[in-house]
Formats: structure tokens, C-alpha cells, sequence
């Protein structure tokens, strides 16, 4: 189930005896960890809530809270943070995890303890035993990150429990805004919703006004402008990165991943994998998949590679010299226009 549905289910349910949250998306991860505090009294979580770092904490502490029975209340809510030892990853920490104790507390699990397991990953390790358990006993919450149009389905849920309505134009403008991303979108939320009062109405001009554009969103405009050949509105928009206090090794930087990106989007787009195919495949957001494939449809492979290593000596240049970044970028701008 989704993160939304956990929540109606929480209000109208008993809850299950044990949950996986497992997603990337810290957005979600914190509404599921809000949902699950609802379900303990204010005055009892002090006695009846426990919060444990796998990172810092042995598994068996977390259980051993599991398995108490409740102080004067319905429920124990135990809570186990970033538990690794599920995943394949290695990490350099110096905790002693008897997993064995997780996997017995599986097999029975205590009914008036709540235990949830909140992993920020991707995926777990099913070849392990404890995961196989886990997955058998445990109800499975989907907290990976959103495509676009779930994304604006839940922000605008999100304004709908703040009593306002979003514009469809405004609605846009945060998703661009934002590289449709729920994590950065939901934060704006409470903002925008304070600054529609009184008419509790979201419009462009507010998204523009409040939201700031990301540095890979505001390159991704400046990529377009270099590749179209518009030498004003590319160094235009260098300028107004350099102004707003932008590191000029930052700017070449997310320049170069840019175009790194056009370039594989471009390539994996050519041998017939689809939009959702591309972004698995290369770990990114499934909208800048999107927005990569607009963009790449109108340009040569020559142009793309010759902008990347172009931006590379660039970055050579940026290192080793003295000569003004605005000056590289000029530079840059020209020797791509001839090459193409």
C-alpha cells in the first residue's frame, strides 16, 4: 500500500502487529512516522514509544522494548530506523546485530506492540533469511519516490487538507519548480498556503515568488539556451548563477551532469527503451527523463558529445587557470557553435 492509504487505514483499523516502511523518499517516510505516532496517546508516548537508530543501536534493544507489554496503555509503538543489515550495502559502523532476534520476534510477534521498520532504501536483500520473514509477516508500505502524476495527486491533497486550491498553472510551475519531486513540492505546502490567505488560492506568480528553482533546474534551462546557439540568454542566465552566489566550479559541474545525462538519455532513447526503462536504468527522476527527452529529440549526438567534452576542458581550465569563469563560459559558447 502507499503512504495515503496507510493513513485512512490507521484512522478506520486496528493496526497490524508489524510494517515496512521501504522507499528513498524521506517526504513519505516522515508522514508514515507521523501516522504511526497518531496511534499513541500524547500522555503515553513518553512510556510507550521507542525510537531506535540501527546505526547506533543493536537490533536486540529494539526487540527487547517490542516484546514489553505496554505502560498503562493499548499499545507499544517500536520504531527501528535505517536497519542495513536487510540491505547488500556495506556500512562502516560498529554496531553488533543479532538478526536472529528479529526473525524469532517474527514468528510471534507480540499483539499489543506496534513494530515498524522504517527502510530508506531501495530495495532489501531478499537472498537473506530475516528479510524473507520480514516480507512474509510484515504489511509493506511503498515509500519510493513519486512519478510526476502521483506527485500532483498527493500535493494536491496536501493543499485540499490546508482548506486551499492550487491553480492548474501554479500546480505547473511547482512541478518545474521542483523537477516534480513530492519531497521538495510537499515542503512548499504550508508556505504557499499561508501566503494565499485570504483567498486561499495558489497562483504562478506565488509558486515563483516563494519556491526557488533547484541549481540542476535552473542549468537544465541554461543547457537549452547553450544548445539552441542563443549566446545572450545562455550567458544571461551563467550571469545570474554567478550572481546569486553560485560557485563557478558548481555551475560547470552540474553543466557537465547535464550533459552526461542528455548524452546517455539520448543513447538508451535510440536503442528503443522507453521513458520509465531509461530512468530505472539510470537512477534518475522519471521528469527529468522526461524533460531530457524533449530536449535530446532536436539535437545530434555530435552536438551533445562535443558540449560534454567541451565543458570538461572547461572544467580543466576552471582548476588550473586564472582567467574569468565568464570568460571560459564565453569561450566554451563559441568553439560549440563552430563545431557544429
Amino acid at each position: 500500500m502507499d503512504v495515503a492509504t496507510l493513513q485512512q487505514q490507521l484512522k478506520k483499523n486496528p493496526p497490524a502487529p508489524v510494517y515496512l516502511v521501504l522507499g528513498t523518499q524521506q517526504a513519505l517516510q516522515k508522514q508514515a512516522k507521523v501516522a504511526f505516532n497518531k496511534l499513541i496517546p500524547t500522555e503515553e508516548q513518553v512510556m510507550n514509544v521507542g525510537n531506535y537508530d540501527m546505526e547506533v543501536t543493536p537490533v536486540a534493544t529494539a526487540i527487547d522494548d517490542a516484546v514489553s507489554a505496554p505502560f498503562f496503555g493499548e499499545h507499544r509503538l517500536v520504531m527501528i530506523n535505517k536497519p542495513y543489515f536487510l540491505t547488500s550495502q556495506h556500512v562502516n559502523v560498529k554496531v553488533d546485530h543479532d538478526v536472529n532476534e528479529l526473525s524469532n520476534y517474527l514468528k510471534a510477534p507480540e499483539p499489543t506492540t506496534i513494530l515498524v521498520l522504517f527502510a530508506p532504501y531501495e530495495k532489501l536483500d531478499s537472498r537473506k533469511g530475516v528479510v524473507k520473514l520480514l516480507k512474509k509477516t510484515a504489511v509493506l508500505v511503498d515509500a519510493s519516490p513519486l512519478k510526476e502524476v502521483a506527485a500532483r495527486k498527493a500535493v494536491q491533497g496536501l493543499f485540499q487538507n490546508q482548506g486551499v486550491q492550487i491553480e492548474p498553472d501554479a500546480m505547473d510551475e511547482l512541478v518545474r519548480r521542483c523537477n516534480a519531486d513530492y519531497g521538495r513540492m510537499s515542503a512548499s505546502v504550508k508556505q504557499l498556503a499561508l501566503l494565499s490567505y485570504p483567498e486561499k488560492r495558489v497562483t504562478a506568480a506565488m509558486v515563483s515568488g516563494l519556491v526557488k528553482q533547484s541549481l540542476d533546474n535552473n542549468v537544465f534551462h541554461l543547457v537549452n539556451a547553450v544548445l539552441r546557439r542563443n549566446q545572450k540568454e545562455a550567458l544571461g542566465r551563467y550571469q545570474q548563477l554567478l550572481a546569486a552566489q553560485t560557485a563557478p566550479l558548481a555551475i560547470n559541474g552540474a553543466l557537465i551532469n547535464q550533459f552526461r545525462l542528455l548524452t546517455q538519455i539520448k543513447i538508451l532513447a535510440q536503442r528503443g527503451l522507453s521513458q520509465g526503462s531509461i530512468a530505472a536504468k539510470l537512477r534518475v527522476h522519471p521528469y527529468r527523463v522526461k524533460l531530457g527527452l524533449q530536449t535530446v529529440r532536436h539535437f545530434k549526438m555530435e552536438t551533445l558529445t562535443n558540449g560534454y567534452l567541451g565543458l570538461v576542458d572547461c572544467d580543466r581550465q576552471l582548476k588550473s587557470s586564472q582567467r574569468s569563469p565568464e570568460l571560459l563560459f564565453q569561450l566554451f559558447m563559441l568553439k560549440l557553435s563552430h563545431q557544429t
